[in-house]
């Protein structure tokens, strides 16, 4: 938008604001988009902002950058009483940043302030924030998509997103979120579920395309081969059900070994998909919790969670992480035992709708299921997760960055290569492979951010690009992993 007037001719004089001014909006709308990056690479925040709208209509799917200059109009709507030349500059200049990737120069205050005093500037961005504004499924008025997806998903980046809000407000209307107004938002906010959510299927799912997605997966073939095989099982089982022939009973209960990062939940949200699409459940959603997402910390309150837990699992998967945790000990009074006696009883009573996964750790979770005649019972298809080979992980990044909008250099894409070569070398059992990686993306988005902030003119490729310095230094980033690792161990 300002990039369009910039080339037209300005009537008006009068000086709104100043170079300095234009340099921070511009500092503050450059955060933004690296924030947008990050969020666009959170598969599971964007999964719940786009169940919050119908994301086909217009034939629009949304990224962080839409849901972003939407909750912004809401924040500039709730203050047309104070609208002025200056805050209409500072929205059209949010919107440039968030549509358009196009940063003004602050060398042309000038031209600049003459475009905030003309008349069709205003009647442009009064069609702009008509035309940006995304509607809820249920039409709620001022509701703020990003609050509340990631008050549930993602309590960092709501932070970081109310101070978006806050710098915008400040910047455009002289107005302040104050601390005791940020946290009356958060307060307000749903707290995100203790150590569980619940991922749905999407809409217009088909078998097709979850065959795809799981080909689509880097590395991992053993365990494709392994759910491809389980299918084949299913299929035939249904075939000669349709023929009135003698089934032998299959349990839909499956145990997950291996590190963490590797994969194990999205293969797990991919066969509540299986399941549902081949009619051996009845919604296919994905449940997932935890130790502490099961056991309470009094007599008899136990059983009544798990019960929940179920109860939302059932007609789809219901996933445990590290479930070896259930049967150890850590406080004197435990109540692992009745979690798990509860749920092997209503996975009997629910025997044809619903499947556990359990997962874990290799040899933790081999005692876990011995530790039980009715755990060993009930669980006897096991799925082998490796680690991922350092090539695996720079195609992990790589992904990372497809989905934000990045792309490496060759320079930045050998410095990778070696980090991942470095890490890989290094690795012990706790590793957390992709996790690595999306922790790594992160840093880099940061750091480009930090380089580019100053440039006096940044483009379409300046904010794509990952150059060699944007990447941490290999050594730098192990020790961040060990001493994560070394923590995680405390």
């Amino acid at each position: 938008m300002i990039k369009e007037y910039l080339e037209g001719e300005r009537t008006a004089n009068a000086l709104f604001f100043d170079e300095a001014f234009i340099k921070s909006v511009k500092g503050d709308t450059v955060s933004l988009m690296s924030l947008c990056s990050s969020l666009n690479a959170d598969e599971k925040s964007m999964r719940k902002l786009h169940s919050l709208v119908n994301t086909t209509a217009n034939g629009v799917q949304y990224q962080a950058e839409h849901f972003f200059l939407s909750d912004l109009i809401q924040v500039y709507n709730q203050q047309l009483h104070n609208e002025s030349e200056k805050s209409r500059f500072v929205l059209a200049y949010y919107f440039d940043a968030l549509r358009n990737n196009h940063f003004s120069d602050s060398s042309a205050v000038s031209t600049l302030n003459k475009l905030a005093g003309n008349p069709d500037f205003k009647t442009n961005l009064d069609a702009i924030r008509k035309e940006n504004s995304i509607h809820s499924t249920d039409n709620k008025p001022n509701q703020s998509f990003l609050i509340t997806a990631l008050s549930e998903t993602n309590r960092d980046k709501l932070q970081q997103t109310l101070n978006v809000f806050d710098r915008f407000a400040k910047s455009a209307f002289n107005l302040n979120f104050d601390k005791e107004a940020i946290n009356k938002i958060l307060s307000s906010a749903k707290e995100p579920a203790e150590n569980s959510a619940i991922d749905m299927m999407p809409e217009n799912d088909t078998l097709e395309k979850v065959f795809e997605e799981l080909n689509d997966l880097i590395g991992l073939e053993k365990v494709k081969k392994d759910v491809k095989e389980l299918i084949n099982l299913l299929e035939i089982q249904k075939r000669r059900d349709s023929e009135g022939l003698k089934n032998i009973d299959i349990t839909l209960h499956n145990v997950f070994l291996g590190p963490p990062g590797t994969g194990k939940t999205s293969v797990a949200r991919l066969l509540s998909r299986i399941y549902k699409h081949l009619g051996f459940l009845s919604k296919g959603q994905l449940y997932e919790t935890d130790r502490e997402g099961l056991i309470a910390g009094y007599v008899g309150q136990t059983a009544t969670k798990v019960d929940k837990v179920v109860e939302e699992s059932l007609g789809g998967v219901l996933f445990i992480d590290e479930a070896y945790a259930l049967t150890q000990n850590f406080i004197g009074n435990d109540y692992g035992s009745e979690a798990v006696n509860t749920l092997l009883k209503r996975m009997e009573d629910h025997r044809h709708d619903l499947s556990v996964v359990v997962a874990g750790y290799t040899e933790p979770m081999k005692i876990f299921v011995e530790s039980n005649p009715g755990l060993r019972s009930r669980f006897n298809r096991y799925f082998y997760f490796d680690h991922f080979t350092a090539e695996e992980l720079l195609q992990i990044f790589e992904q990372f960055c497809k989905n934000a909008d990045f792309v490496l250099d060759e320079n930045a894409k050998e410095k990778l290569s070696d980090t991942f070569d470095l890490l890989v070398d290094k690795k012990d059992d706790s590793f957390g492979n992709a996790r690595v990686a999306r922790n790594l993306f992160e840093k880099c988005v940061q750091n480009q951010a930090n380089r580019i902030i100053n440039l006096k003119k940044i483009t379409r490729k300046t904010l794509k690009t990952f150059t060699e310095e944007d990447i941490p230094e290999p050594k730098e980033t192990l020790q961040q992993v060990m001493f994560s690792s070394d923590k995680t161990e405390e």
